[in-house]
């Protein structure tokens, strides 16, 4: 891997800042186009006249867009950079939310969704690419949790100012404004955010420690750099922790809490509203003391912080489906707090990710563990769709608590096999550090 000795930094921080801060805000657009459905989402049924598991294939469509997308977007992130590939994603999500609010019918609104996770796709993993870049090495674990935070903060505008914005002007208007908004942050992406420092002639990481400054460059053959990545078991400990931590969460935000909530629960929608926007907030607030956590104990990540944070997603959901009558408010509002923990302990992952990878492989590591969280929020959210379906409870008028109570069963699963396979890679990750003493034969 190419390195050249340390040189004085002399970017201002304040440039770093401001590219940061640019790509940080098109990310807070990318949440609001990734949960712009999920907040409109009756309203959409009752559009498009679509029952549960159609509803469902809008959000799988475009998360396996997005996770489908990953791996390429890392390799092109290693070879191009993080401004062409936003830049490129900006427009990609404008057109889609164009479609989607032209759209006559659930085929042109599925071909919308493709085009919402095909942008959406490029946008986090460059700015975690512009964190490695632009940043101090030990400075990471902070800047990524404050990034998914601020992020975050995207959910909170799809689920107030652009339900509101709806109820008072039209579907079409609704979502040509977000289009908008994503041909103005394209033009500032692309104005604003450089790949690279201006005194550095490639995109670098800079270890504060030693004082190395690393050439980020792609691998000449990619599936060679792909198979090096999942090869090493910190890689699949990254990502079979970003499987597991936060898809109960994205499905719940995404499509199912508002139903789940208002038609199965019995609450109004304001009080459904709230208790999203504060697993939102409780999220933002977890994000700094995970990620203080992750730095302090870079060696008990996954027992001190991930899966304590699955376990009491685990608990609070069966509790809450156990209960033969709809549950009382404050344990709902347990059950928000419970799901809000997934996200910052998910960021746990990139920190793997950045640690066990070489920085020519950052972004298709990086592709790799980020697409294992919509992988599993995909299957999470169509299978529930279709056990609804399955019940005769598939559309708004039919959803009941007793369906929605079997529905909501399908993510167990999922949680017990991504808790199997953290443990069984933290233990080939920790041999592999010369942390534990190999298994014998």
């Amino acid at each position: 891997m190419p390195q050249i000795p340390r040189s004085p930094v002399s970017t201002p921080e304040w440039r770093a800042w401001l590219v940061w801060t640019v790509g940080v805000s098109a990310y807070v657009l990318a949440i609001t186009n990734r949960t712009s459905l999920g907040a409109v989402g009756v309203e959409a049924a009752d559009r498009f006249q679509a029952d549960a598991s159609t509803l469902a294939l809008f959000a799988v469509v475009q998360l396996a867009v997005y996770g489908g997308m990953q791996i390429p977007i890392g390799v092109l992130l290693d070879r191009y950079g993080s401004r062409p590939i936003m830049t490129i994603g900006m427009l990609l999500m404008a057109a889609g939310q164009l479609t989607m609010a032209l759209s006559p019918s659930v085929g042109i609104a599925i071909i919308a969704r493709v085009l919402l996770g095909a942008g959406d796709a490029a946008i986090f993993p460059a700015v975690l690419r512009l964190v490695a870049t632009w940043f101090p090495a030990q400075r990471g674990p902070i800047m990524v949790q404050f990034t998914g935070i601020v992020g975050q903060s995207g959910q909170l505008i799809a689920l107030v100012p652009l339900a509101a914005l709806l109820h008072a002007t039209t579907w079409t208007i609704t979502f040509g404004s977000i289009a908008g908004l994503g041909v103005l942050f394209a033009i500032l992406v692309f104005l604003i955010v450089r790949n690279h420092p201006p005194e550095r002639t490639a995109d670098v990481t800079v270890n504060t420690d030693t004082g190395v400054i690393r050439v980020v460059t792609s691998a000449i053959d990619t599936g060679v750099g792909i198979r090096a990545a999942w090869a090493h078991p910190g890689t699949r400990l990254a990502f079979w922790s970003h499987f597991t931590a936060p898809f109960a969460g994205t499905a719940f935000v995404l499509l199912w809490g508002m139903p789940f909530l208002t038609a199965a629960q019995g609450l109004d929608t304001a009080h459904a509203a709230g208790m999203i926007s504060l697993y939102v907030i409780v999220g933002m607030v977890l994000g700094p003391v995970i990620g203080d956590l992750s730095r302090r104990l870079p060696n008990h990540r996954s027992l001190a912080l991930v899966l304590p944070a699955v376990g009491m997603q685990m608990l609070a959901w069966i509790v809450v489906l156990a209960l033969p009558e709809p549950a009382p408010l404050w344990l709902l509002y347990v059950l928000a707090v419970a799901l809000a923990t997934g996200g910052p302990a998910s960021m746990i992952a990139f920190d793997h990710a950045r640690t066990h990878n070489p920085s020519h492989r950052l972004s298709t590591a990086t592709g790799v563990t980020n697409a294992g969280g919509f992988i599993a929020a995909l299957i999470a959210i169509f299978l529930i769709g279709l056990v609804l379906d399955l019940q005769g409870a598939g559309t708004p008028e039919t959803y009941t608590l007793d369906a929605f109570r079997i529905a909501f069963l399908m993510p167990i699963p999922l949680w017990i096999l991504g808790v199997t396979f953290i443990l069984i890679e933290r233990k080939r990750t920790r041999i592999r550090m010369g942390l534990d003493p190999e298994r014998r034969r």
